[in-house]
């Protein structure tokens, strides 16, 4: 399940769930300023400091609105690779 850090009124973030919801790929949504242990996962753990945070895995995670990994994730994940 792939988790999208996010926070209120993020434009970076919109455009990600629209993305993710066009290419069918399911996600959750976590908050990071109602969860400050997901904030702190985020800068301390992944070093971001931006929304939102897209995490596939352990090894495949980036921050912001990034199209070209997300078309790349559709595409593993339509041949069965996640990672």
């Amino acid at each position: 399940m792939v988790i999208v850090y996010s926070k209120p009124a993020c434009v970076q973030c919109t455009a990600t769930y629209r993305a993710l919801e066009r290419h069918g790929i399911e996600y959750v949504v976590v908050d990071v300023t109602q969860n400050d242990a997901a904030l702190e996962y985020i800068s301390e753990d992944l070093g971001y400091f931006q929304a939102p945070v897209v995490l596939v895995d352990d090894n495949n995670h980036w921050s912001g609105f990034r199209p070209d990994l997300i078309d790349l994730l559709a595409k593993a994940m339509r041949s069965g690779v996640t990672a």
